[in-house]
């Protein structure tokens, strides 16, 4: 098995491509050891010193880790650990454990606008946002504000903002003229 992996523009964050399906659908994010309990390749990811994130995708898991501690210490044990979850057999997520399926629900007068708020999302943005190991989902919309849920390399890099305010802000209001502001939310 041969493991690839990328930088993301988020300095505490690396992606890890195994070459094969990690999730069939959606994606689960895994902000603390914690949050791993229904995921066996979270819980061997988490076991190794200085990592504080998991996030999985389809193809990919990116692993955040802490501050005092360097990539080049930590990314053998993490292909380590890779390797053996994916040799072991051992499910990603356990049968109990769901993927998330993306985003959040939302009905009412402005079904219509956050309709085309979450087709622009999926394919303008969503795909942009996993190549750098992340995702963006919709949680919310009132009186013009667009609420987004950031995840994996996306949750904390230092270049989220901009990414919200200067990319999906812009592209969003060009589209759909209710939508006048995008702000994050944490979950």
């Amino acid at each position: 098995m041969f493991i690839q992996t990328e930088t993301t523009p988020n300095p505490a964050t690396l992606k890890f491509l195994p070459g094969m399906t990690v999730l069939e659908t959606g994606t689960a994010d895994f902000p603390a050891p914690e949050a791993a309990a229904g995921s066996p390749l979270a819980r061997r990811l988490f076991a190794q010193t200085g990592v504080t994130g998991v996030f999985l995708g389809a193809d990919f898991i990116t692993v955040t880790k802490a501050e005092a501690v360097a990539w080049e210490h930590m990314k053998p044990a993490l292909l380590g650990a890779i390797m053996e979850h994916f040799q072991s057999g051992a499910p990603v997520l356990e049968a109990a454990a769901k993927a998330a399926g993306g985003h959040a629900g939302h009905d009412g007068p402005d079904a219509a606008i956050v309709a085309q708020i979450k087709e622009l999302l999926d394919t303008r943005v969503r795909p942009a946002v996993a190549q750098d190991g992340g995702d963006i989902t919709f949680h919310g919309f009132e009186r013009g504000v667009v609420y987004l849920h950031m995840q994996g390399a996306c949750a904390g890099c230092p270049s989220s903002t901009l990414t919200l305010k200067m990319g999906i802000e812009n592209l969003l209001r060009h589209y759909i003229p209710e939508v006048s502001e995008v702000r994050p939310v944490a979950l």
